[in-house]
């Protein structure tokens, strides 16, 4: 009799405890999972300031089809994917929505290729010096 009065107790603090164990467990931050995409943004994505809305959606599109062209080995060619020669959107919105894909296609396949930290259109040839 004095056992179960102490061993009924007893549990009861323990399941207490484990729960709230528990509870502070479900409330800790998950980890994300690890994927490329996840470590690819950083910031690099973003559309610059000055694009216009359709323009922006363009950007976008074009880092997505760079992304897509780069996982599946194809050579980067912005006028071989299909939203830039057939975008949908509105036909008077056609030409500022290439412009965006254009640019973001472009910024996609440097930063995917790794020369993001280039200066495009700058002689790198460090081997002539001019003599």
């Amino acid at each position: 009799m004095t056992l179960n009065r102490l061993v009924t107790p007893a549990f009861v603090l323990f399941l207490g405890v484990a729960g709230l164990g528990a509870l502070k467990l479900s409330a800790l931050p998950t980890a994300q999972p690890s994927s490329a995409f996840a470590q690819d943004r950083g910031g690099w994505d973003m559309p610059p300031q000055d694009l216009q809305e359709t323009q922006r959606q363009g950007f976008h599109d074009g880092i997505e089809g760079a992304r897509k062209d780069f996982d599946n080995h194809r050579r980067p060619n912005v006028n071989n994917r299909d939203e830039f020669r057939h975008p949908s959107v509105p036909r008077v919105e056609r030409e500022a929505y290439r412009e965006g894909f254009r640019r973001g296609y472009q910024v996609g396949v440097s930063h995917l290729m790794g020369d993001h930290d280039r200066d495009h259109g700058m002689d790198h040839d460090r081997d002539h010096d001019g003599h």
